[in-house]
């Protein structure tokens, strides 16, 4: 047995690893430990959830932020967006859409913009869910204090996603503008698990800086956070942030880590994101195979999907609702599985 392979089979026996052994199954990874690494991974999501994937419907109401992060295509600093904002209605609408649909979970997903207050999203919070009682809300808005994620929590949210995109606090320096901190990211986390949220963390994977090293720090940081959801994908570039020249993330590298996480994590809630998809057409299918359970498709407004680019070439930016659930009916169907119409909660957690 090579030594690689020995600690496959030590992270499938145990679900963690030391910081060293992260970097070497991660460094020497080859054919055989990444095909017992994916077929592990499969078996487990299929013990803890069957066949199913869940969907969420994403709902991409603001385009607007104040961060200046160096890999994102709405970052402050770009001139070339067209900035967008949609109203209630307007999201209440594109909820229906999901609903009618079969789509059991909201995401309102944004950047961190000034104009939409406290009270403005609890107001925005409590109509979805008094419109659909029966459906799950998570909210992907960003860094705030502890006591605007209790006011949200109390609106009727469930679940709050907040990618720490990196443990290593060299390399979130490298990501990120002054303004940030690594510190008051994890803090985040904390506060909104401690509140009673289901959350979700997650990485680029192939961001520019990225090493092992750091990439065994997230690892660890994983581990010892616990999250519900992790969501990892590729990085991808956009033409209008300083890292335009920057080489992507890869297929190769992002089905291994999620095969990993699957294993490290046998209960959790793990996309097969729509950066997947964009670097790879079916890249969703592959990470369904090797070990996610989620897929997102947008609900976003027609006139909005287009201006909300994080990075170069997203797929399903002109997809229409019903036609994109079909589509991935069917893509699914034809590796043996199915989207189903639940809200798809972490196995064990109730709100309290």
């Amino acid at each position: 047995m090579t030594e690689v392979m020995r600690l496959a089979r030590k992270l499938v026996e145990d679900g963690l690893l030391e910081h060293n052994e992260y970097v070497e199954l991660l460094a020497d990874r080859d054919d055989e430990v990444r095909e017992y690494l994916r077929s592990t991974a499969q078996g487990i999501a299929v013990s803890n959830y069957g066949h199913d994937i869940f969907l969420r419907g994403l709902i991409e109401y603001s385009n607007t932020c104040k961060n200046d992060c160096y890999y994102c295509g709405i970052r402050r600093s770009n001139d070339n967006v067209e900035r967008y904002r949609l109203s209630l209605e307007e999201i209440l609408s594109c909820c229906e859409i999901g609903y009618q649909i079969g789509l059991r979970t909201f995401v309102l997903q944004g950047g961190e913009d000034p104009y939409f207050t406290d009270d403005m999203m609890c107001e925005i919070i409590s109509s979805i869910k008094s419109h659909y009682p029966d459906c799950a809300l998570t909210l992907s808005i960003g860094e705030k204090g502890r006591e605007s994620y209790e006011r949200y929590f109390a609106a009727g949210a469930d679940r709050y996603l907040l990618r720490h995109e990196t443990a290593d606090i060299d390399h979130y320096r490298r990501l990120h503008p002054e303004s940030l901190s690594l510190e008051n990211r994890m803090r985040c986390l904390e506060v909104l698990k401690d509140i009673g949220f289901q959350i979700g963390a997650g990485f680029m994977v192939g961001s520019p800086g990225q090493t092992y090293d750091t990439m065994a720090s997230d690892f660890e940081y994983l581990k010892k956070l616990n999250p519900h959801m992790i969501g990892i994908g590729p990085f991808i570039h956009h033409k209008d942030t300083p890292f335009r020249n920057e080489a992507d993330g890869t297929l190769e590298l992002t089905l291994y880590c999620l095969s990993m996480l699957r294993i490290m994590f046998p209960k959790a809630l793990l996309p097969a994101t729509t950066a997947l998809g964009t670097i790879d057409k079916t890249g969703r299918e592959k990470g369904v195979l090797a070990g996610a359970n989620v897929i997102m498709p947008s609900l976003s407004p027609d006139n909005a999907r287009s201006k909300y680019l994080l990075y170069e070439g997203k797929v399903g930016v002109k997809d229409k609702a019903a036609e994109g659930r079909q589509l991935l009916d069917e893509r699914l169907a034809e590796i043996g599985y199915r989207t189903v119409t639940t809200r798809g909660d972490y196995k064990g957690w109730d709100r309290t």
